[in-house]
């Protein structure tokens, strides 16, 4: 019996309810892992004597082996499968984590981070590959919501711990729990997710990875939507890795528990997430992306004023419009790529993960040039760009679609 669209997960099956829950362990494992050294970073620059922009190499060196895993990834999965390699990636990275615990050095931590994100490069593409095989069109938004605000809850999870842990014990001990709850959530991973139903083996190796680029990069809005990618996620991590050190300073002076707090923002993560995608279902992409754009910018703006609610406000509006955008830009890849839909979802994550270790790195320089002054004008810049390729997506043509489908997006 050959699988057509009628045979994908819909909204309200035991199967959608299953492969939601597996995505949602997912998401929060990937970015509990990933992220949990955000807050750590005062700590760590006390400890080993760095400086900020060495001491946020523990989260760029991660995030910069992730982009680079990726790629490789994607061909592995298009070998033998997705699940298998997600699975793996997620144990893997939480002994990673685990390993980090005990440490002798700045040295030998960073070569743990590198590790665990070389791991998590079989995480997030082959997810968003997943969901764009496995999910009926039409459910593929609010699914892919779904995905990302477990990531949100993962994002809030890892630093709100993180944070309370080395406030009360020690960073070590924070990261050694953190550790053993990404090894329970890979667990509830493999159990929940459903097996693959339209997953096709393709051994196109290197030959097929040039294939697939140029596909991939000569379509009209993938290469934008990677360029977003790029911006958002460097502007997302960059304001967090450094309010901190906003927060902790003058005229502030906040304890590090009380500064991790402001992850609980992440719960907005959670709401837009899963909002957008269905808003995006029912009234389109082009016209709900540059609007959770704007709320983004509009945020980091509020920031920089004087006041703790004010600037509480701000990073809250900043969530909100982030995690909106990218439940929007990542389901429309999905949407748009044709095979090997694994390569484009690589792609997009490629530029995701490398905006978070650039700009989260160049940040840290202009910390030290003009403080939080300077790394809002640099994200303000690179939102103002974001905004104008959303604008111009507005013009993209829709994919021919199938006969008797919608069209793609």
């Amino acid at each position: 019996m050959s699988l057509t669209a009628s045979s994908r997960i819909a909204a309200g099956t035991p199967d959608f309810k299953r492969s939601n829950r597996a995505m949602f362990f997912g998401g929060f494992s990937c970015f509990a892992l990933l992220y949990c050294v955000q807050p750590l970073m005062p700590l760590l620059a006390h400890e080993f004597a760095l400086t900020p922009a060495q001491s946020s190499l523990s989260l760029s060196i991660a995030t910069g082996a992730l982009a680079v895993s990726l790629l490789l990834s994607s061909i592995v999965s298009d070998r033998i499968g997705r699940k298998p390699i997600m699975v793996g990636a997620m144990a893997t990275a939480a002994l990673m984590t685990l390993a980090c615990a005990f440490a002798d050095g700045y040295g030998q931590l960073l070569a743990m981070r590198a590790l665990l994100g070389l791991a998590l490069g079989g995480m997030p593409a082959i997810a968003m590959a997943y969901l764009g095989e496995e999910i009926e069109p039409s459910s593929l938004g609010l699914s892919m919501g779904l995905y990302i605000s477990g990531s949100a809850f993962g994002g809030m999870f890892g630093r709100v711990l993180a944070s309370t842990l080395s406030d009360f014990l020690s960073w070590r001990v924070a990261m050694a729990v953190i550790g053993v709850a990404g090894l329970l959530a890979a667990c509830e991973f493999w159990r929940s997710l459903p097996a693959s139903r339209h997953f096709r083996p393709n051994g196109g190796g290197l030959r097929g990875l040039g294939m697939g680029l140029r596909r991939h990069f000569g379509d009209a809005g993938l290469p934008w939507l990677f360029a977003l990618a790029f911006l958002l996620m460097g502007c997302f991590v960059s304001a967090y890795n450094y309010i901190g050190y906003r927060l902790l300073g003058g005229p502030f002076h906040l304890r590090q528990g009380v500064v991790g707090g402001i992850s609980f923002l992440y719960l907005l993560g959670i709401f837009s997430s899963v909002w957008a995608g269905r808003l995006a279902d029912k009234l389109g992409r082009r016209g709900v992306l540059w609007i959770m754009m704007s709320v983004m910018a509009a945020g980091l703006l509020l920031t920089l004023a004087q006041s703790l609610p004010v600037i509480v406000a701000g990073m809250a509006l900043f969530t909100f419009g982030f995690f909106a955008s990218h439940s929007i830009t990542s389901s429309w890849v999905g949407r748009r790529a044709a095979p090997p839909q694994a390569l484009a979802s690589a792609l997009y994550l490629f530029f995701y993960y490398l905006g978070s270790s650039a700009v989260g790195w160049l940040c840290g320089l202009l910390w030290a040039w003009g403080g939080w002054n300077g790394v809002v004008a640099l994200l303000a810049a690179c939102l103002g760009g974001a905004l104008l390729i959303a604008l111009r997506l507005r013009g993209l043509a829709p994919l021919a679609p199938p006969e008797g489908a919608l069209a793609a997006g």
